[in-house]
């Protein structure tokens, strides 16, 4: 007999595996192209991100009874507003560098998708320890996906990780990776992989077979 897995470990990855925002529903997709052209930059999106998230989720379980029907999603714009404000200061205040890099896209995250429909559809309907446990899942897909990203956009753009050169002198960048074609090249081929690893490797009929027992 199958064991069943625990519901908070399937929930917490459910946003890694099965439900990845950038390499399974393809969301989020700005902040996903324009900064991923280093793995520092794509890091630091995601962490602000999944800061973002999972406080603004625990917030939003919180009060999800004492919140009017009405006013619900301007109440967690406001939420999410506040928790960006937070981030942007302290990227500013930690690294200039990082701050220009990362742009109006750290203001933006306001808007993310991945964050407003994780309020409406799961926090503001569960209490918050399944709301954080969603919300660091889906934090971390996010993040992977830009990692994954960044990673090869770096790799093969600069020759580099994390800004430490690996090709020497040698190398010749491939310039059109840290141009936003280079995104769309990347996030298509990390696409067809992440597809093809979540496929079930096992042949038609053997499925069949299976259920024929």
């Amino acid at each position: 007999m199958t064991e069943r897995a625990n519901p908070t470990t399937e929930l917490f990855l459910e946003g890694i595996w099965r439900q990845n925002p950038v390499l399974v529903m393809t969301l989020g997709m700005c902040p996903t192209l324009a900064v991923t052209v280093s793995v520092v930059n794509a890091l630091s999106m995601g962490l602000a991100t999944a800061f973002v998230l999972t406080a603004s989720c625990f917030l939003v379980s919180l009060l999800r009874k004492f919140v009017p029907a009405e006013v619900r999603i301007a109440t967690y714009i406001v939420i999410i507003a506040s928790f960006v404000t937070v981030v942007d200061y302290v990227i500013h205040a930690l690294s200039v560098a990082l701050y220009d890099a990362l742009g109006a896209f750290i203001q933006l995250i306001v808007v993310n998708c991945i964050i407003l429909g994780r309020a409406e559809s799961h926090a503001s309907k569960n209490p918050p320890w399944p709301a954080v446990v969603s919300a660091v899942g889906m934090s971390l897909g996010f993040t992977l996906g830009l990692v994954l990203l960044g990673g090869v956009r770096e790799l093969l753009g600069a020759g580099s990780l994390f800004g430490v050169p690996l090709f020497g002198t040698a190398f010749q960048p491939w310039a059109i990776m840290l141009l936003p074609p280079g995104g769309f090249f990347v996030l298509g081929g990390w696409l067809l992989v992440f597809a093809a690893w979540r496929r079930d490797p096992r042949p038609a009929a053997a499925k069949g077979g299976a259920h024929g027992h």
